[in-house]
């Protein structure tokens, strides 16, 4: 099958503009290639992520991986935790975990539009281009968003808008 299409926007760029801060990692390099280890073909792991420079009034934090270029009308969602509190910075490898044992207690992860509950590692189509993965740490003005693990990633999404202070992207690429 024929995958040629037009490459998607940057998601957040379609999005109301607020200010951004610094979203780093030791496992993640912006622009480059993601390691095996934290796609479907190697260790299916969530990286490492930090981050800092958000706003005073930030009470909470969304953090969440969406892949702009899966060969469907919506992207696809990879990974999303809500309700961090505003005291973390940093989420360990492996924090994705399906059973969220490296989350504080307050935080859910919803699943992934492949039904996974958290981390789902990249894993494009065979021979498609390099799909870009974009991770995004969202600063809000609320403590908690009222909604639960339940909610799927896109509800999630939808609901962070309208708390977002401010935005931090850090995006990777990889293909198979």
């Amino acid at each position: 099958m024929d995958l040629h299409r037009p490459v998607a926007p940057e998601p957040y760029a379609l999005l109301p503009a607020v200010p951004s801060f610094t979203l780093a990692s030791a496992d993640v390099q912006g622009g480059e290639r993601l390691d095996v280890a934290f796609t479907v073909d190697g260790e299916n792991i969530s990286p490492e992520l930090h981050w800092e420079g958000f706003p005073d009034g930030t009470k909470s934090f969304v953090v969440n991986c969406f892949d702009p270029d899966a060969p469907t009308p919506a992207g696809y969602w990879h990974w999303t935790v809500a309700n961090l509190p505003a005291t973390t910075t940093a989420l360990p490898r492996g924090a994705g975990s399906a059973d969220g044992s490296h989350l504080p207690a307050a935080a859910f992860q919803s699943r992934s539009d492949g039904g996974v509950t958290g981390w789902e590692g990249a894993g494009p189509p065979e021979g498609d281009r390099p799909h870009r993965y974009v991770f995004a740490v969202h600063a809000l003005d609320v403590e908690t968003l009222p909604l639960d693990g339940s909610a799927s990633a896109t509800v999630v999404a939808f609901n962070t808008l309208f708390h977002t202070i401010a935005r931090a992207t850090l995006i990777a690429t990889y293909s198979r």
